[in-house]
């Protein structure tokens, strides 16, 4: 325990040299994590909620140049974003792949007490952004007529939802009609936050604000190789800028402060790793007696070679390959990284044990011994299928090489194991993390998903879980996992994540590529779904034949489908298998997956969650 301590102690004691240096009084534009985190290019890690952030958002401590909106990750309680410098501190929810997500802390403590009560919407004041001219903000707003009660309701402009106190009465203007010009007396507009898609105004009401950030000329700078940076209130275009030196200034305060704090922690997590150990333990035995065996970890150490073949990395640890002692060969995951109390552990035991189908990977044994903690699957000789789509060494006009055919099949069979999974268990089992790295593939490329780490067990009669937090991959995440304003999470959360997967599958790329050609080509989906909305050619690499193409355009089909902002708008895996065995033409081409409300007449406000153009 001693030696690790002393070494972690003087990594940390270098790390907060290395941070003073970095933030040190050099040249503006040289000390941007923005700047090596160009669009796209080397995010830096926020938090666990909101993962890595990217260009335009920058670090308090930086300068303006670095970027546009000020994102502190420190808080306890949450990242917080700023809008404009010296402005009110939002917290932030999150982004996705057309969205960033903020909240209104103060207004959303107003809405809970009453949200008709004259003092919510009382010096109320909707978020505003910097006067940088090419960035263009928006959120979804509603329109309120505030009126006197003395005022009779019977002139009222046929209001279609309303509330009233002891002095106001508000009303809904119709979607669909302007403001009376000029108002009625006693009568005044409040603009207020909304969720789309509610019945009423109570419901209507909300504390989150979908933005919309249009930032092209960075992306024409990034495409021609420059750095984007924001100087004198305007983009700026910085051609071949060279890295200066940073001046280094030691954080001699900071390194001893660690070292005080790594004292009091080391013993704290002492205490707590035998706590975990307990838990796991006591899981373990109220599970019963399992179908797989349990090992040593000199039994795994030995059926590895001592860890001698490295398959490959995952977000919890090291896979190896490895021998049992009957010649069957198999992926030994050793899990380094767990969090809390060993759940992803525990569900990942609990949720494959309860499983046997063709298409989920098989567990054959487990290890639990102290800190040790490892994994046994059948051994999958083809690898994942992250590889087969996204290798960077295989050239981006022959990504399909696997063929239409195989891909077709591969879609299909990862289609009737998630189904299994949903319908087909004891229980439910959604898997909340679907994604080509978590697709194996056998000898004869038969897909099984893998890696049950971030997988809930329900009742099969329960269609609505509940969680603390999102969960899952960046990317692939549906909506309603970040808000519950786009709906109650479910198993159609999974069959967004099949759709993203999907969609990355038929364009042999990821579906956000920074490195595209155009700029309209940088969101796939986006891209594909104009396409196929103007009867064009779906201009895809390998496509050599008309089975090809009914193939690559029934993917395309089904992914829009499944990747719909409205859950209730997406199809069940049967339904998606069904599609994907019957006729091309007797799919319909599904609404455009927008995050967005549909479009409103002039006065009204609406809302593009980060559009990428």
């Amino acid at each position: 325990m001693a030696p690790v301590a002393l070494f972690i102690l003087s990594v940390l004691a270098h790390l907060v040299v290395l941070h003073s240096a970095e933030y040190s009084e050099a040249e503006p534009s040289k000390h941007c994590p923005a700047r090596e985190a160009r669009i796209g290019e080397h995010p830096f890690f926020c938090s666990d909620t909101v993962g890595n952030i990217i260009f335009p958002f920058k670090r308090p401590e930086n300068p303006p140049e670095c970027g546009l909106f000020k994102v502190d990750c420190s808080e306890p309680d949450g990242p917080k974003i700023q809008l404009k410098e010296e402005g009110y501190w939002h917290d932030f929810q999150g982004s996705l792949p057309t969205s960033i997500i903020i909240k209104d802390r103060d207004l959303a403590r107003r809405l809970e007490k009453d949200r008709c009560n004259d003092g919510v919407f009382d010096d109320l004041s909707l978020p505003s952004t910097s006067s940088i001219p090419e960035v263009s903000l928006s959120t979804l707003n509603l329109t309120l007529i505030k009126c006197n009660n003395i005022y009779d309701r019977n002139s009222s402009p046929q209001p279609k939802d309303g509330c009233r106190n002891a002095n106001h009465t508000y009303y809904i203007n119709s979607s669909n009609s302007n403001l009376p010009n000029p108002l009625p007396p006693k009568c005044e507009t409040i603009q207020v936050p909304m969720r789309p898609f509610q019945p009423n105004m109570s419901s209507s009401l909300t504390a989150e604000f979908f933005l919309n950030v249009s930032a092209p000329e960075c992306f024409q700078c990034i495409e021609s190789k420059g750095e984007c940076l924001v100087l004198e209130g305007k983009f700026k275009c910085a051609k071949g800028a060279g890295d200066k030196q940073l001046n280094l200034k030691l954080g001699l305060v900071g390194a001893a402060s660690v070292i005080v704090v790594l004292a009091v922690v080391c013993c704290f997590f002492w205490k707590k790793r035998i706590q975990k150990h307990q838990i796991v333990e006591a899981f373990l035995r109220s599970y019963g007696p399992l179908q797989v065996q349990r090992h040593s970890y000199s039994e795994v150490n030995k059926m590895t070679n001592s860890f001698k073949e490295k398959l490959g990395q995952g977000g919890y640890g090291a896979v190896y390959k490895g021998k049992l002692k009957d010649g069957r060969l198999v992926a030994v995951k050793v899990l380094t990284k767990l969090k809390g109390d060993g759940e992803e552990f525990m569900n990942e035991v609990a949720a494959i044990s309860r499983t046997s189908h063709v298409n989920i990977v098989s567990l054959l044994g487990y290890c639990f011994e102290g800190s040790k903690r490892a994994l046994l699957y059948e051994f999958m000789p083809n690898g994942s299928l992250e590889k087969f789509i996204f290798d960077a060494s295989t050239p981006k006009n022959d990504r399909h090489h696997l063929g239409w055919e195989t891909l077709d099949q591969i879609s299909l069979g990862i289609a009737r194991g998630l189904e299994y999974l949903h319908r087909g268990c004891n229980t439910r089992i959604l898997h909340f993390d679907i994604k080509p790295h978590n697709i194996l593939l056998s000898e004869k490329f038969t897909p099984k998903i893998s890696d049950f780490g971030l997988a809930k067990i329900c009742n099969r009669n329960e269609s609505i879980v509940s969680m603390l937090g999102p969960r899952g991959t960046a990317g692939y995440i549906a909506p309603e996992v970040f808000s519950r304003n786009f709906g109650k999470v479910s198993h159609k959360s999974d069959v967004y994540s099949y759709g993203m997967m999907l969609s990355e599958m038929v364009g042999g790329r990821r579906n956000i590529d920074t490195e595209a050609e155009n700029t309209s080509e940088i969101y796939f989906p986006h891209w594909i779904y104009q396409r196929l909305e103007r009867d064009e050619e779906l201009g895809l690499q390998s496509v050599t034949n008309e089975e090809d193409k009914v193939r690559a355009r029934k993917m395309i089909i089904v992914s829009l489908w499944c990747i719909q902002t409205d859950p209730s708008n997406r199809p069940a895996m049967k339904e998606v298998i069904d599609m994907l065995e019957g006729s091309v033409d007797s799919l319909q081409i599904p609404p455009k997956p927008y995050l967005s409300s549909p479009p409103k007449s002039p006065t009204d406000s609406s809302t593009t969650l980060i559009s990428i153009q």
